[in-house]
């Protein structure tokens, strides 16, 4: 993920801004009873990507990927829809209580530029994601970067349209959604009124996607590691923000760990693991990295 890359990182301030005011609202309508919902995995399972994280001899890569980690963030449905059995396959190769958060196909979101033309394939693809049954967690709708406020009565008549029984997160990267007061709250109430979540962005190059507006009670994290020394730092601040968030009555935490050039996001994920069980007495399970080790982790 290239989103948002700089060539310079440590001059970039990655401190986070002041909250939205009414994210503290959103956290305090919480039944307090519900557990908490922690999910933090990678963007992809295939080996190229995940370098030296496979054991020597593994066969099937999502079969032992779901055995480390209890979710993923599916990016390869952005580039096609695949076919019901596909889904199904999926399914049956992982875990109870492992989740997919896949992401919006692109005919959906930059060809088609929710235009009218894009319900059909809207169809399609619920359809064939349904066969992920109870494993299907939030899917994602990612907007192009130049998809702006004109096309406001596409995102509301798309919003409409949407079938509430599937959960639903968009991420809008033009950056006059968030720096036009108006047409932020606008497109805030949107999202809160159709219990649709904001999608929070952690990325070098893009810091005004650090909106900090929670829409719902989840917070949906794509997080891009800079390859860099920071990316650690910046992982302990978000445990820290997480960690008050929690206490404000967030309930629903999926954090998807990204990096420029895909080389240490196990790491990263299981460092973010690990420090989220200590803070929020959690005990997700570690996962083990380095070609099935946990030698030298952190």
């Amino acid at each position: 993920m290239k989103f948002g890359k700089v060539d310079n990182p440590e001059l970039i301030d990655f401190s986070f801004p002041q909250d939205h005011p009414s994210t503290e609202v959103i956290l305090s309508q919480t039944d307090k009873n519900q557990d908490l919902n922690l999910f933090i995995g990678c963007a992809k399972w295939n080996r190229q990507d995940l370098k030296n994280f496979y054991p020597r001899g593994t066969k099937d890569e999502l079969e032992y990927y779901s055995t480390q980690f209890n979710c993923i963030e599916l990016n390869a449905t952005f580039y096609r829809i695949f076919p019901p059995e596909q889904f199904a396959k999926w399914y049956d190769k992982t875990p109870s209580g492992f989740k997919f958060f896949p992401k919006l196909v692109q005919d959906i979101s930059h060809r088609r530029r929710l235009n009218d033309q894009c319900y059909p394939f809207v169809d399609t693809y619920l359809e064939a994601a349904s066969n992920l049954k109870e494993k299907l967690g939030t899917i994602f709708l990612q907007m192009h970067n130049n998809f702006g406020p004109k096309n406001w009565h596409r995102v509301v008549r798309f919003v409409e349209y949407w079938p509430k029984e599937f959960p639903l997160a968009i991420e809008f990267r033009h950056t006059d959604w968030f720096n036009d007061g108006k047409v932020a709250e606008e497109l805030y109430h949107l999202l809160e009124e159709n219990d649709i979540s904001n999608v929070l962005v952690d990325t070098a190059g893009r810091r005004d996607l650090m909106h900090m507006r929670l829409t719902k009670n989840e917070a949906f994290i794509r997080y891009v590691g800079a390859n860099h020394a920071s990316d650690y730092p910046r992982l302990d601040d978000w445990v820290k923000k997480l960690k008050s968030w929690s206490a404000l009555g967030l309930k629903n935490i999926h954090f998807f760990v990204h990096q420029n050039l895909e080389l240490e996001s196990p790491l990263l994920s299981a460092y973010l693991i690990d420090g989220l069980n200590q803070e929020l007495g959690t005990d997700l399970q570690v996962p083990m990295t380095l070609g099935g080790t946990q030698n030298g982790l952190f």
